[in-house]
């Protein structure tokens, strides 16, 4: 069924009964592509991603519909342009987690502004007390964060030693042939809650990945991106433990996760992405992260 056609029936579809209609599902996800709630492409499979954009895009313009696509929803659908989408009011200053939003919408990428809602964010080359250092290889050297935004101010919940690279030893002895991998900058929604168990030894509540994320592989072994080919796919890129390790040495802790220092320090940063109001209404949602060069955010923003 066409969406036009949808929107002229009293009708309540669910997200199974949108799956089952491949038509319907493609259109719907044409449009949410249209309007960035959805990265490409709309292929009429209508998943997890799917859901959570449809939920979002109805909250944002007050639909009455929660949870399934309505009347309502579906001829505010097709009536919406990307001028219509309501900017969320920011009170930005020169701390921190305000420097991290300008650099997040100067890059364009999506920004959850409501309380109880949080924002991932990983800086390579940040200390936890927001000074950028030298960062050097097989180190803890990244900052992993949690940000929400609260009538308009963005507040740090929570942040932590980590790493955004593969240590010394999966860089000289990498899983793929291609090389250790390195996570691209930029956006990603591909995590959800689950259980990362790596070499098996210390299985653990984690952020695992279950859509494509974009790395480098470091094929000659030089630590850098610079000259690396990329490679997009499912890689189990998960967000977990660091195993306690010192931070100058992150040994076998990454082979090109997104890791924190800490046992403590990890469970803390998912007691806190628990209470997501998107998680709490869905424990299959699927969490958005970001990764930020630390060097160019001081260089555009230097907070206070």
């Amino acid at each position: 069924m066409k969406l036009q056609n949808f929107a002229t029936l009293d009708q309540k579809y669910g997200f199974d009964a949108i799956a089952a209609d491949k038509e319907l599902a493609k259109d719907i996800q044409t449009v949410l592509v249209s309007l960035k709630f959805l990265e490409p492409p709309a292929d009429g499979s209508f998943g997890p991603l799917s859901s959570d954009a449809l939920i979002e895009f109805e909250e944002t313009f007050n639909c009455p519909e929660k949870d399934y696509l309505g009347k309502e929803a579906a001829n505010k659908l097709l009536h919406t342009s990307p001028n219509d989408i309501p900017q969320p009011k920011l009170n930005l200053g020169n701390d921190l987690a305000s420097s991290i939003v300008k650099y997040m919408q100067s890059k364009g990428y999506r920004i959850a502004a409501e309380a109880n809602k949080y924002n991932i964010v990983y800086v390579e080359g940040l200390d936890p007390d927001g000074k950028i250092n030298d960062d050097a290889p097989n180190c803890f050297n990244d900052l992993r964060m949690i940000l929400e935004i609260i009538d308009g101010k963005p507040i740090i919940r929570g942040k932590w030693e980590g790493t955004t690279e593969p240590g010394t030893y999966y860089t000289e002895n990498p899983m793929s042939p291609s090389g250790a991998a390195r996570i691209a900058f930029g956006q990603y929604k591909s995590w959800q809650v689950g259980t990362h168990y790596g070499g098996g030894s210390d299985p653990h509540e984690a952020l695992v990945q279950v859509q494509p994320v974009t790395v480098y592989r470091d094929e000659n072994k030089d630590y850098i991106r610079t000259g690396d080919k990329t490679d997009t796919g499912i890689f189990e890129v998960d967000q977990h433990w660091g195993f306690d390790y010192p931070r100058n040495d992150i040994s076998y802790a990454s082979a090109g996760c997104l890791v924190g220092r800490t046992r403590a320090g990890h469970k803390e940063f998912m007691q806190i992405l628990k209470q997501d109001k998107r998680y709490l209404r869905n424990n299959q949602y699927t969490f958005q992260t970001t990764i930020i060069p630390g060097d160019e955010l001081w260089k555009l923003f230097q907070w206070e």
